[in-house]
């Protein structure tokens, strides 16, 4: 199976670093539905793996300067508790159930990806200047940011990066560019926060985290390098697909 799972790790990672998404959601299902591991510990896998992935795309994206560090911090820290607490309720679920609420919550990514486009689109959240926000509203916007996105990410295991971009966007006024920055530094923190909790909780295996890491990494930055050979609204599509297809499979 060893060999079968690298090379399904592989693809996966091509089609992620094909259309620049975390897919956490997208590994569980795979981990889960098509090599039989159990929801609790395709979490963990999914989750501890965002971390490396989001360690290159940060530091990808602080030396281009779309990275807003204060709030990114705040949001990150937060979140790390929120993701951790999220983790210790998960572990209580029935498989069964969290399978269910988790195809739910990828659904709900997707449609939450498709408005973050459109917004854009018809200029409702512009790539401009960011708006002035007063101390208190950007610490509490912050804070709110990364409360839902780590509980988010740690009861369900995804990356919550769609609802993290939104928060950004709309609650601080952030511009796209800078929100997509911050958002990856926001991951780090949220990622560790949940690994530990699931690595506590005994739902992390070591090898198959390895075997999981190392392909996807590998497939990203290879597909990564296709995806200005596709057209926009292809890409766009495959974006908001992607965690309804990871939903998709673990109704199955």
């Amino acid at each position: 199976m060893m060999v079968q799972l690298i090379a399904v790790m592989f693809a996966v990672g091509m089609i992620l670093g094909l259309v620049g998404a975390g897919g956490s959601g997208f590994i569980i299902s795979i981990l889960t539905v098509g090599f039989g591991f159990s929801i609790h510990t395709s979490f963990g896998t999914a989750v501890i793996s965002m971390i490396f992935s989001s360690l290159a795309g940060t530091f990808s994206h602080y030396r281009e300067g779309n990275i807003v560090f204060k709030s990114g911090i705040v949001a990150g820290g937060i979140g790390a508790a929120g993701a951790w607490a999220g983790s210790m309720l998960s572990h209580g679920i029935p498989s069964y159930e969290l399978k269910w609420m988790t195809a739910g919550m990828l659904f709900l990514s997707g449609a939450a990806l498709w408005l973050r486009m459109i917004m854009v689109s018809r200029g409702k959240l512009a790539d401009a200047e960011m708006l002035t926000a007063s101390r208190k509203r950007e610490w509490i916007g912050s804070c709110g940011v990364g409360v839902i996105s780590g509980g988010l990410s740690g009861l369900f295991g995804i990356g919550a990066t769609p609802f993290i971009q939104l928060g950004l966007m709309s609650v601080l006024g952030m511009p796209v560019r800078l929100a997509a920055g911050t958002t990856m530094l926001v991951i780090i923190p949220i990622a560790i926060g949940g690994g530990m909790g699931y690595y506590q909780l005994g739902d992390v295996e070591g090898w198959l985290l390895l075997q999981v890491t190392a392909s996807l990494m590998l497939g990203s930055y290879l597909g990564a390098k296709f995806t200005k050979r596709i057209p926009i609204p292809y890409l766009k599509t495959a974006i908001v697909m992607l965690p309804m297809t990871g939903g998709s499979i673990l109704l199955f």
